[in-house]
């Protein structure tokens, strides 16, 4: 399995996903994806907004709020198409109900002849939707129910957008796979919050143990039991304490 794990999400000019999109003509109309390697993101990414050469559905802009004027004069797919399969090429590509957007990633490069790799040759996917299902069956499993029930702040997400989304996603799956987002960026980046991070932990480093009371224990432990609650029985603390037991 590759440590090199791309976290992608798609716009799309239309939305209708039960029957099958991509067999109706519609495109791509937004790409965005961010670079995660050893399960820290990097700060690279890839982002484009296409021109689909068809009109948007309104059901879809009233999801993703991108309209045709705004894409009127952004590359078409065949223009973007070789770095983008660059970007993917020997990755883990991690998304959300990964058959949606593979079907309409292989509907485009199907689009441009022979000699281009389907998504599946190009990449190892994944689908975190799957995941989700399986760690929390029963339960709603989109975005935003999974970052109420991890405790990730969506807030600034008014509308669907494809790097917003992949960003949001990466968290999640990090965090339903028992990774650590809190400290996110890679040790090679630096400057900006990854400095200020660095230095907030170097900080911590010479502060004393303090011994929690009885007391003190079951106050937290009760504290716990209402985070396990509410989060219906996936606490991230819980998770974390237990696998280092």
């Amino acid at each position: 399995m590759s440590n090199r794990l791309v976290i992608l999400d798609t716009e799309t000019t239309g939305m209708n996903q039960e029957s099958g999109p991509h067999f109706q003509g519609h495109r791509i109309i937004e790409i965005g994806c961010v670079e995660v390697i050893n399960r820290k993101l990097t700060g690279k990414t890839f982002h484009v907004y296409i021109n689909p050469e068809m009109p948007i559905d309104p059901e879809a802009i009233a999801v993703h709020g991108i309209t045709d004027e705004q894409v009127k004069d952004c590359p078409k797919f065949a223009e973007i198409a070789q770095e983008f399969a660059e970007f993917l090429d020997g990755s883990e590509m991690i998304a959300h109900n990964a058959p949606f957007d593979v079907g309409f990633m292989d509907h485009e490069f199907g689009m441009l002849g022979s000699g281009w790799k389907s998504t599946e040759e190009l990449c190892k996917v994944t689908d975190s939707l799957k995941i989700a299902k399986d760690k929390f069956p029963g339960q709603k499993n989109n975005l935003d129910a999974l970052c109420r029930r991890l405790g990730i702040d969506n807030s600034h997400r008014e509308l669907h957008g494809a790097l917003l989304d992949a960003e949001i996603l990466a968290d999640v799956y990090l965090l339903m796979t028992g990774g650590q987002t809190s400290l996110r960026l890679s040790d090679d980046e630096a400057g900006g919050d990854a400095g200020q991070i660095r230095r907030h932990a170097d900080a911590l480093q010479g502060l004393p143990l303090v011994t929690l009371t009885d007391e003190e224990l079951a106050e937290h432990e009760a504290f716990l039991n209402m985070l396990d609650k509410k989060a219906g029985g996936s606490c991230t603390w819980r998770q974390e304490l237990v696998e280092a037991e």
